[in-house]
């Protein structure tokens, strides 16, 4: 029974975008191609710079005696039909952005294991396991006589190693096994990577499960909206919402975002690090902004999920949409109904009246002609101004952020640490025009730094010299861009 109920899931799962995709006869191509698109440098694209793309590499290919002959639109098309494309239109953008799906992300990283294979054994990976399992033990541990004994052996042990360190005595990892323990710890961060996508994903199915739930639900307002909140806690107990918020603790928490960066730049320092190759040093140096955008883009997901389907159930959009639904199904029973005693080509005697548009003749537009609203007058010359250029300066000043002064604020705080959050540029630096330093901070995170769904509270001294203090969101500046404000 064991092996049937096996190759049952086996046959459901080759029906997947997953299998799909491995099977296809064209996998080579297609999995190169979205891997070079979509799976390097950017993970996101706008439709049109995309399709321009996608065009290079299809005549790449055929010069190369690839068989691709549909144009770029008809593959995104079929890509996006066969799961292994997703698309969507985020708030305030211009047009539909692509990317991979978790399935096309599993497919080229399973692949990638295949061509490129990790010792598994690996004295690392083993050490990991040995040190958690002994973590777990002495964690869960309740008898206080043994976890007191474990944490004086602990002290001895720190002891010992503080004695040596005085003694000029310094003990490193080999450079074999610290490029081994870089290349795990590099490989877990990927996977994490990929779990964020896999929360993203689980979020949208839910948004879509809940919404046909609540057309199909004949309860009242109060029952919708129990049933909407219930499916959100269930899905933050999954494994996958459960570490999607933990790191996102982890990674607004700006104490520990500050060691684990300070962390990184450490290691890239290291002469091991020479060893890793330029893929593994690059994906390492930009591993927290990797992780900030991701689960930017999760708790984004989450944030418009939310507020939709509570506009969508406290207003009559939902009520609307299910007496739609039930005139459909109702007219879908009464066809089922009448196609047993009336032919498809049967006149009814019921005339449709379909909507038209007016079709004009082109030679009835009449073109715009610029000389109508030209002015009657030439220009006359303004008088003379009395302002100096102090004036004009401070008017300016006035009305206008002095970004300047914001940049130079921020590269010298990150000449001394490798995070930098916009409650320490004000603590460091008065904000000398008021809220308009604050907006000034925020609207450079937005080009150059990372902006997180979090808020803080921020306080300030006017030009007025009154405090004033706001609820803005936590910005953060890394390192890795202080060359972008060195100006």
């Amino acid at each position: 029974m064991g092996a049937v109920k096996r190759i049952a899931e086996l046959r459901q799962l080759r029906e997947q975008p997953l299998w799909k995709l491995l099977a296809s006869l064209n996998a080579p191509p297609v999995l190169g191609v979205l891997q070079e698109l979509l799976l390097r440098d950017e993970k996101v694209l706008p439709a049109s710079a995309l399709l321009e793309r996608l065009r290079q590499e299809l005549q790449a290919l055929k010069q190369a005696g690839e068989d691709m002959p549909q144009p770029a639109q008809a593959y995104l098309a079929l890509w996006l039909n066969e799961g292994w494309l997703t698309r969507r239109l985020p708030p305030g953008a211009q047009e539909e952005q692509y990317e991979l799906t978790t399935d096309a992300i599993t497919a080229i990283r399973f692949l990638q294991g295949v061509l490129q294979p990790r010792a598994t054994a690996t004295e690392s990976r083993l050490a990991t396991v040995m040190q958690q399992l002994t973590k777990l033990a002495e964690d869960t541990n309740p008898d206080p006589t043994s976890r007191r004994a474990a944490l004086l052996a602990e002290r001895e042990r720190i002891d010992r190693e503080l004695e040596q360190l005085g003694k000029g005595i310094v003990e490193t990892l080999p450079p074999e096994r610290a490029v081994e323990r870089a290349r795990d710890i590099i490989g877990l961060a990927d996977e994490l990577v990929a779990d964020f996508r896999r929360v993203r994903g689980d979020f949208d199915q839910l948004n879509r499960q809940l919404r046909a739930d609540l057309l199909n639900n004949e309860g009242s307002r109060g029952q919708v909206l129990e049933q909407l909140f219930a499916g959100m806690d269930l899905i933050g107990e999954t494994a996958a919402g459960k570490t999607f918020y933990a790191f996102w603790r982890l990674l607004t928490d700006i104490e520990q975002a500050t060691i684990f960066s300070e962390s990184l730049t450490e290691v890239l320092g290291r002469d091991f690090a020479g060893q890793l190759s330029a893929g593994e040093k690059r994906f390492l140096r930009h591993l927290t902004n990797r992780l900030l955008d991701e689960g930017g883009s999760v708790h984004e997901v989450l944030q418009t999920f939310s507020r939709s389907l509570r506009s969508f159930v406290q207003s009559r959009e939902y009520l609307e949409q299910r007496r739609f639904n039930a005139v459909l199904r109702e007219s879908q029973r009464d066809a089922l109904t009448a196609k047993d005693y009336l032919r498809p080509n049967q006149d009814v005697g019921f005339e449709l009246w379909l909507t038209s548009a007016k079709l004009r003749s082109a030679s009835q537009w009449h073109l715009y002609n610029p000389s109508e609203r030209m002015a009657s007058r030439g220009m006359e010359d303004a008088p003379d101004s009395s302002m100096s250029l102090h004036d004009i300066a401070s008017m300016v000043r006035n009305s206008e952020i002095d970004f300047g002064l914001l940049r130079r604020n921020i590269y010298e705080l990150l000449q001394q640490s490798s995070v930098v959050s916009i409650e320490e540029l004000l603590r460091v630096y008065p904000a000398t025009q008021g809220l308009g330093s604050v907006v000034g901070y925020i609207y450079l995170a937005l080009r150059h730094g990372q902006v997180t769904p979090s808020n803080v509270q921020v306080s300030w001294t006017g030009m007025d010299s009154v405090e004033r203090s706001a609820t803005v969101p936590a910005v953060y500046f890394m390192k890795e861009k202080e060359r972008e404000f060195a100006r």
